[in-house]
């Protein structure tokens, strides 16, 4: 009867330590999972965003209408200055850029030429995770990249709310079109950018080539 007790009690034994095994076990699955860390969406190869642009320093207001379309290599920021004059920001991927103005009383264009073209659509690839916050109403994961941008993007939707620049100018996404394409005649930059062109030369024209990731800085 001895001999039957302690059996008893060491398969008992056996089975709590059993249990806590597979306990910890299953812990452990629940932790590594929560490790792994999200990645930001790749952007879409068309889209069409209303965006709010503050700068803190200055307390400038913009709207820009942000139109990227990597199928056909171009992004178009439609800059809109509180109170102030409507800037075309159009933007090759052959590296040429026009920033001009459409207005009949008082014209302006200027060419710049970078080092690369647009943003590709992996751009975020390589952040750093930060976890989620709250910004703008929605819960947001939020990445780091490299030394100058902080991007958050719905934890639901996956869509872009929010980007702040190392400047702290920040960045309010309102609306975000997916597949949305702007027509090829709003692209195009008026005669008097290429007569300037011509006027200023090469010469001219290299002093103004510097990398589009500096400029990209704060034109996100």
């Amino acid at each position: 009867m001895a001999f039957l007790v302690r059996s008893t009690s060491t398969e008992a034994t056996l089975c709590l330590l059993l249990l806590l095994l597979m306990r910890v076990s299953s812990n452990t699955n629940v932790i590594t999972k929560q490790v792994k860390h999200p990645k930001p969406k790749t952007w879409p190869k068309q889209f069409h965003s209303v965006l709010v642009i503050k700068n803190p320093k200055t307390e400038e207001m913009q709207v820009v209408d942000l139109w990227y379309d990597w199928y056909n290599g171009r992004n178009l920021n439609l800059v809109q200055h509180q109170l102030g004059k409507l800037l075309y920001d159009v933007e090759w991927n052959n590296g040429t850029s026009y920033y001009f103005t459409l207005n009949d009383s008082y014209s302006e264009c200027r060419t710049v030429v970078f080092e690369v073209g647009i943003l590709r659509p992996n751009w975020l690839e390589g952040a750093t995770y930060l976890g989620q916050r709250y910004i703008d109403g929605f819960l947001c994961n939020v990445w780091y990249k490299v030394d100058f941008i902080w991007y958050y993007e719905d934890v639901l939707t996956r869509r872009p709310v929010h980007w702040v620049f190392y400047t702290g100018r920040a960045v309010h996404v309102m609306t975000f079109e997916v597949g949305a394409v702007l027509e090829d005649s709003k692209w195009q930059a008026p005669d008097y950018c290429f007569n300037k062109e011509e006027d200023e030369g090469e010469e001219h024209q290299t002093t103004r080539f510097r990398s589009r990731d500096s400029y990209q800085r704060d034109s996100i």
